[in-house]
């Protein structure tokens, strides 16, 4: 699997792709800024051309898609853009940086950038989504109006989650990590994710995602036997590697019971393991069941 689909709601608004010469409605839709491959242009060049015809002030989401050349050149100017302009945009809740599908640039090609100049430019920000993790860079922070963090890649370092495991969002209520493939990035283990939990859970988490992963199994053994998760209204771990084991310890869960929604779509659990799940009062997604290769498991998204 890839990102084909083109993302189409962003901060509960439509989305649409901003088009050159165009007043943009942004009180109706998040506009996506991206060039095609034959622009002469830069990325920063269409964020001020975008932000020179809508109200700044009133601003209060903005996707990034492609850039030039977005497999050679990372996302450091477009950061150091935005972070330029914080000033006029007071209004600001919600980025998402690196909207790109396959088509336009593999996720495991997108090179991505440092993040604290952003972090500290914008306080009021509420949502962050980053997608890809080639030279994506995250020092330790707190930033006390995050409610949803998401970082969509193929392979999501061990450094990156050890700057989450020493960083704050307190009043976080979204968290997605896609954990990938130790082919296209991942490194790390369980132990990491028990420390950047400890560190990013609040009493307000309703969603937890620990996705695309080839850790998966061992995460469902941890996650099963781990009270605070009886506090979610979903736990997703969706997209990676899960099988019977991991399956059948969720199944077991006491905590899991708690749930509204258990989401282990793109799975490798078997038959008489799924229709056990199905049976707990809860939301069961069992979509995409796959089937192992000379017994090789593999995420739904990796390059």
């Amino acid at each position: 699997m890839t990102i084909s689909d083109p993302t189409e709601t962003f901060f509960n608004k439509p989305l649409r792709v901003y088009q050159s010469g165009t007043r943009p409605d942004t009180g109706t839709y998040v506009y996506r800024l991206a060039l095609e491959y034959d622009d002469s242009r830069k990325m920063p060049e269409l964020i001020d051309e975008f932000l020179a015809q809508v109200d700044t002030a009133q601003l209060d989401a903005l996707v990034i898609g492609m850039w030039s050349e977005p497999y050679e050149a990372g996302a450091n100017e477009i950061i150091a853009k935005l972070a330029a302009r914080a000033a006029d945009l007071p209004g600001l809740r919600a980025l998402f940086i690196g909207d790109m599908t396959f088509e336009e640039c593999e996720i495991s090609w997108i090179v991505q950038g440092d993040y604290a100049p952003l972090l500290r430019a914008f306080p009021q920000l509420e949502e962050l989504r980053i997608r890809g993790s080639t030279s994506l860079a995250i020092a330790p922070f707190t930033h006390q109006s995050l409610r949803a963090f998401t970082i969509e890649c193929g392979g999501l370092p061990a450094e990156v989650a050890e700057a989450l495991a020493q960083s704050s969002m307190p009043n976080l209520r979204h968290l997605e990590l896609w954990l990938g493939d130790d082919n296209y990035g991942f490194s790390g283990d369980v132990a990491l994710y028990r420390r950047v939990l400890a560190a990013l859970w609040t009493p307000h988490l309703r969603y937890l995602g620990l996705r695309d992963a080839q850790i998966t199994d061992q995460l469902a053994l941890w996650l099963a036997g781990h009270e605070p998760i009886r506090q979610l209204d979903t736990l997703d771990l969706s997209l990676g590697t899960i099988g019977d084991m991991g399956a059948w310890a969720l199944y077991q869960s006491e905590y899991v019971r708690d749930l509204a929604c258990l989401d282990l779509s793109h799975h490798y659990i078997s038959a008489a393991c799924q229709a056990q799940l199905k049976t707990l009062p809860l939301q069961v997604i069992l979509d995409d069941a796959e089937q192992e290769d000379d017994g090789d498991r593999y995420v739904a998204v990796g390059e």
